[in-house]
């Protein structure tokens, strides 16, 4: 799993530098409401995961959790943290 969100975050992150046109990320950045874009996201991201779970749709579950790590991932990128933020905080709370 380490390696799948690093991944994603390098992208991510390239995606923040070079700003591509047709890519969603780069949409993210740019976006005129700013970072309440990615925020709107993470509501919305996070309600369908609520209603997935409530409906035992596991595959939506999957789908909705991806969607939220995507987005957190993107909003950490916003306010220049990066995986290992999110990495040492978890391993404080074990």
């Amino acid at each position: 799993m380490d390696e799948v969100l690093a991944d994603l975050f390098a992208v991510i992150e390239a995606r923040k530098e070079t700003l591509p046109e047709d890519s969603y990320t780069a949409s993210l950045f740019t976006h005129e409401k700013g970072e309440n874009a990615v925020l709107e996201k993470l509501g919305e991201e996070t309600t369908e995961l609520v209603l997935a779970a409530k409906d035992d749709d596991y595959e939506e579950i999957a789908h909705e959790s991806a969607d939220i790590v995507y987005h957190l991932l993107v909003l950490l990128a916003m306010k220049d943290m990066d995986v290992a933020d999110l990495e040492a905080e978890l391993e404080a709370r074990r």
